[in-house]
């Protein structure tokens, strides 16, 4: 049974039929109550490929992990934020559809792709070394919203935290706990959310009349475990440690702790570290982690609103910036009360 048999049992076009299932309102009662009576007495089911062509909607919200390094569903705070937007969008009527761009970094064409596959709206994820196509997708007719990810075109808009107050909060936090030689581990030149804490920290440093040393900062090749271990080691063999540090992840933060640890130094009596994101295994590190919440949450559930609104034309884009809050916890104690140790370097 079809949509077409439908229409020929009850007498009429297929796109009266149609136009009944979507609840047209320019259709008769009688004609109404007559295709109806078919429909229930068939137990026909409109395909969702049929829906689709119908109503040329899917309910389909697709979702693309961008950049050539990307954080698919390893990254624990980017999957909490895919989580309450999954949920939201469930509530609000739409199913996700993932999209891979292993094979096509180079020459992929995400807009086309998602005209294929009939998607109302994306998201996308922030990366690092982002495609064109990302690019080219954000400037499309599809409406999109970026995560961590600033999006310009007239029919996207973006979420993401305050990555200037992320920073500023972490230099005042260990001004007020007395360190004044301060250091960063960041991830490579090729992301924008390691950048804009990078110039939030410099510039917070400098805001305090503090001097920056360059020495003392660092990078990785991402966001995770091993770069911030990597990079811990560099500063290290360098011979000169800050008192403080701030990495840009919670990740690469316990990456760091990890080198510090092996050492023989300890946290925070000799180094005091501050990572960024608050993931669930800040509460579980030895020492326990101190660190800046982002609200995870609030994010997906305001990406989540904002796609809707863009799909069903009730805004025009724009973009919210999410407050970040300090979660103190042992990484990070006071230097002027910290006893004496000599470090081996």
């Amino acid at each position: 049974m079809n949509i077409k048999k439908i229409a020929e049992m009850a007498g009429v076009s297929v796109s009266t039929v149609s136009k009944i299932m979507n609840n047209y309102s320019d259709v008769s009662e009688k004609t109404k109550q007559r295709v109806l009576k078919i429909i229930e007495q068939t137990g026909y089911s409109p395909s969702n490929s049929a829906k689709t062509l119908a109503t040329k909607k899917s309910s389909l919200i697709g979702v693309i992990f961008a950049g050539e390094f990307n954080v698919e569903f390893t990254h624990p705070f980017f999957i909490e934020v895919l989580n309450s937007f999954k949920k939201q969008m469930g509530v609000l009527g739409y199913d996700l559809i993932f999209f891979s761009n292993e094979k096509f970094i180079s020459s992929g064409d995400y807009f086309a792709r998602c005209q294929h596959f009939h998607v109302d709206g994306c998201v996308i994820i922030s990366g690092q070394k982002m495609e064109p196509a990302i690019r080219d997708l954000d400037m499309s007719s599809i409406p999109c919203i970026g995560v961590d990810l600033e999006l310009k075109g007239k029919k996207s808009g973006y979420v993401m935290s305050d990555n200037y107050q992320i920073s500023s909060k972490v230099v005042e936090h260990f001004y007020l706990l007395g360190y004044r030689e301060l250091g960063f581990i960041g991830s490579t030149a090729d992301s924008d959310i390691s950048n804009r804490r990078e110039a939030g920290y410099i510039k917070a440093i400098e805001d305090f009349g503090l001097a920056m040393n360059p020495t003392w900062f660092v990078h990785g090749e991402d966001f995770f475990e091993a770069s911030g271990y990597a990079a811990m080691q560099t500063l290290i063999e360098k011979g000169s440690l800050p008192q403080a540090i701030f990495a840009a992840s919670d990740l690469l933060a316990l990456g760091a702790i990890r080198a510090l640890k092996e050492h023989g130094l300890r946290i925070p009596e000799d180094i005091a570290i501050i990572g960024c994101d608050d993931i669930e295994a800040c509460k579980y590190t030895s020492p326990t982690l101190t660190t800046i919440r982002q609200n995870k949450e609030r994010l997906g559930v305001l990406a989540a609103h904002m796609l809707f609104d863009l799909i069903n034309n009730q805004s025009e884009g724009g973009s919210f910036v999410v407050e970040p809050a300090l979660i103190v916890r042992e990484s990070c104690g006071s230097r002027l009360n910290a006893k004496p140790h000599q470090s081996s370097l």
